[in-house]
């Protein structure tokens, strides 16, 4: 159980916010009785009894097996049904498309995968059509039985254009062009379009091991470094919808740059093996590739990477106490863990007056967090509480069902 439970009401007009706190808490739990959800909740039995009726009837809950007690009726626990909802998520990155169907609970169905120059507006639709058809039969589910295509980009893609070999040309066309419209011209799902590093951190918040914590810090290493915050358990986007876009925060005295990005990337490790190999260094994007042929540039990569994050996790400890970071990106599980042990060794070297050395974890999702997050947002909105958007709403919009 998290550190500060959520409480539900019993008064009838919160009905809608109800259903989703008890959906909210099967999700964190696996699985829960009638009585275990009134106890957590402090929802009445009978109010309890009332939506998790609704919630079955509408195919969103399945019935496990009765446990028998000692006395009494045996207790039925209640679990979220994967197949209730599916949903497409495309990742757009400055190296790779990923287009995955992800069901109810977060497993992904099939997945479709390529490795790019750079993306461009027309490259982009024209995965998305190549790949769509033959993604939604490797998942054995037909377009109708999809809710939503929601996308998953980096903000600005004409930015940087040098730090990845990009014509700025090419670039530029994305200052005019409006994914979101042209893809729905394609297809009769609703659409979004998200930050993809706040995508991932929405995965590894709703599909990952719970959490003994309200507050996080997500850091995912891609092409660019980007990531994520989590605020009162809910993913915080900010303002601009990108918050925790790690990238620009300074590091002090690394020869390279002087910001995260000009060290904790991806595209940085590209380079210092493109020297030796350049076919090699781009094959590192490949969820295929062998990463054991990318030494010794790769063990250099991960010293210079691990000091950088360690500085950046000191100066965002300044700002909130997060008590805890996870670290994934889009490389093998066990160069993840490499990294997360350098950065660990890197704090231990760092005066942490002033702030409380946070836990360390590594994430889950890997290449395919930005797509699987991006899949997600319509339960997150429309099935998960979010405390963060129940402080700033009024009262009249969030007791709407």
């Amino acid at each position: 159980m998290r550190s500060q439970p959520l409480k539900g009401s019993n008064l009838t007009t919160v009905r809608g916010i109800n259903e989703r706190l008890v959906l909210h808490l099967l999700r964190l739990h696996g699985a829960l009785s009638k009585a275990e959800a009134t106890r957590i909740t402090g929802l009445s039995a009978n109010a309890v009894s009332v939506i998790f009726r609704a919630l079955e009837n509408e195919g969103l809950l399945l019935r496990g097996n009765p446990v028998r007690g000692r006395i009494g009726q045996p207790s039925v626990p209640m679990r979220l049904n994967p197949d209730a909802r599916y949903y497409v998520g495309y990742k757009i990155g400055r190296r790779t498309f990923d287009l995955v169907v992800v069901n109810f609970v977060g497993e992904v169905l099939s997945r479709e995968t390529a490795v790019h120059d750079y993306p461009t507006p027309a490259n982009t639709l024209q995965f998305l059509e190549n790949n769509l058809s033959s993604l939604l039969q490797h998942a054995n589910i037909s377009a109708d039985s999809v809710s939503a295509l929601n996308i998953a980009m980096p903000f600005e893609l004409w930015s940087w254009t040098s730090d990845f070999d990009a014509p700025i040309q090419a670039m530029n066309e994305w200052r005019e062009f409006d994914l979101e419209a042209a893809i729905k011209k394609k297809v009769d799902w609703p659409v979004t379009v998200q930050n993809d590093g706040t995508a991932a951190c929405r995965a590894e918040l709703m599909f990952g091991p719970p959490l003994e914590v309200q507050d996080f810090v997500y850091l995912f290493v891609g092409t660019f470094i980007g990531g994520g915050i989590v605020l009162n358990g809910g993913v915080f986007p900010g303002r601009r919808g990108s918050s925790g876009g790690f990238g620009p925060m300074r590091i002090p005295d690394e020869p390279g740059g002087e910001r995260l990005v000009d060290h904790a990337s991806l595209v940085v490790l590209e380079h210092m093996v493109a020297q030796r190999d350049p076919e090699l260094a781009r094959n590192l994007y490949s969820q295929e590739a062998d990463w054991s042929q990318l030494e010794p540039e790769l063990s250099q990569w991960l010293e210079r990477a691990g000091r950088s994050l360690a500085h950046a996790i000191v100066s965002a400890l300044a700002v909130i106490d997060f008590e805890t970071v996870v670290l994934d990106g889009a490389f093998p599980d066990a160069i993840r863990n490499r990294l997360v042990k350098t950065v660990e060794a890197n704090l231990d070297k760092l005066d942490l007056q002033g702030v409380e050395r946070p836990t360390l974890s590594a994430g889950h999702f890997s290449y395919l967090a930005r797509a699987v997050g991006a899949a997600a947002y319509q339960i997150s909105t429309e099935y998960m509480i979010d405390q963060n958007t129940l402080l700033r709403e009024t009262p009249s919009t969030i007791f709407k069902s």
